[in-house]
């Protein structure tokens, strides 16, 4: 497997480059889960926009305070002095960290933009939902946010010439793809250096969560469980009712703003009911399941069961990190024995997705009950005599969400 992580531009890389390159400033957030490649797509942006640039990161066990977002702030603003017209651009990584960061750039920003100083800003962070909170608290009018998504097959077939298989059992984190040719060591590191540090860093050292423990087996089960329809009482019934289901429902928004795990809520048209029904769980990168699974790559090809439900994971990853990034809202669809794997809103449009296995009775069964639901949806079935997973894996979402 070859390996052109650094070299590998992806889609949002462009775009932030033009971004910065227009008269107008904004404030750029990239916000992203662990190991997308967000520090490594500044840097490329650093380069390929020719500004001097000015990199600093948080991601410091012990959280830092505002003046240290304030000292890197004036050490960029000599940078840009120095560089005349050009200017400079400031990149200050996992900022969600420091206390009261928002306050701290906001004063700083306007005070550049009353002076009239040519400093660009690129603020990078590992926990959407924080990023979030404090960009609406302090800095309304101010910034443009870009998420960055987990890589798709066709990114990682592209810088590391994963094959299909490989990446329906991988998953995508680039900076596990060289040890899969040693899958002992690449169980480790996803467990390890992703997931555990995913909660200790970015969920239980910035959030508030009353039962760690708890968090961690709801991580578990929704791993164990991705693809599958699970009600809250269920889940706290697996927990030996060690919590509730509002607490449930607000550890899976935890895990889902960290790029882990998420709870697809029910089709219904009617907000409320979208709310009220069970989750059907959800992983952002398949990897995730694999690693804490008891199946090799060749046990898991020999399982059927498991493959088609590792598919059709894969496919819900690929139409949920497309939700997560704005481009569509993602949910599934059940009435009694009846169920759509996947319904995607995009704009107005709304489109029925079936992953077959060997499940073609209840494909048909499902899709026409479906139709007769909601008439006006698109229905696509992805395997089987459908469109290829190879193919639907490697076109983004929209492309097969707009035609």
């Amino acid at each position: 497997m070859s390996n052109s992580y650094d070299q590998h531009i992806r889609p949002q890389a462009r775009e932030l480059t033009r971004r910065l390159k227009e008269p107008r400033r904004f404030i750029q957030v990239v916000a992203g889960a662990r190991q997308v490649g967000k520090t490594t797509l500044a840097r490329q942006v650093a380069a390929r926009a020719g500004l001097p640039a000015r990199y600093a990161s948080a991601d410091e066990p012990a959280l830092r305070g505002g003046g240290w977002v304030e000292q890197q702030w004036v050490a960029a603003r000599i940078l840009a002095a120095e560089s005349g017209r050009k200017g400079a651009l400031l990149i200050l990584d996992e900022v969600q960290k420091v206390a009261h960061w928002s306050e701290t750039v906001k004063r700083l920003w306007d005070e550049d933009s009353h002076a009239g100083r040519r400093l660009r800003v690129v603020l990078l962070g590992s926990a959407p939902l924080l990023i979030q909170r404090g960009l609406s608290e302090s800095l309304a009018g101010r910034f443009e946010v870009l998420r960055l998504p987990h890589w798709s097959f066709s990114e990682m077939r592209a810088a590391f010439g994963c094959s299909l298989n490989e990446y329906l059992y991988y998953g995508a984190y680039p900076g596990a793809a060289p040890l899969i040719k040693q899958p002992a060591r690449w169980r480790r590191y996803i467990l390890d250096s992703l997931i555990e540090t995913t909660l200790s860093r970015d969920v239980l050292l910035l959030s508030r969560v009353d039962k760690p423990a708890l968090l961690r087996r709801v991580l578990e089960i929704g791993c164990a469980h991705a693809g599958q329809i699970l009600s809250y009482n269920k889940m706290v019934g697996q927990l030996q009712d060690a919590g509730n289901t509002t607490t449930l429902a607000h550890y899976l928004d935890l895990l889902a703003g960290a790029g882990l795990v998420t709870g697809l809520q029910k089709y219904a048209g009617k907000t409320m009911r979208r709310r009220a029904s069970s989750p059907k769980l959800q992983v952002l990168n398949t990897a995730l399941l694999t690693a804490q699974s008891e199946f090799s790559l060749a046990e898991a090809r020999k399982d059927h069961a498991f493959w088609g439900r590792l598919t059709e994971v894969a496919v819900g990853a690929h139409l949920a990190n497309a939700a997560a990034a704005g481009d569509c809202a993602l949910y599934y669809w059940r009435e009694r024995s009846r169920e759509v794997d996947f319904v995607v809103r995009a704009g107005r449009r709304l489109t029925a997705i079936e992953v077959k296995s060997a499940r073609a009775r209840r494909y048909q069964a499902g899709m026409t009950a479906f139709s007769d639901a909601f008439g006006d949806a698109r229905k696509l079935l992805v395997g089987g005599d459908g469109i290829e997973v190879e193919a639907f894996l490697s076109k983004p979402a929209l492309h097969w969400l707009s035609r």
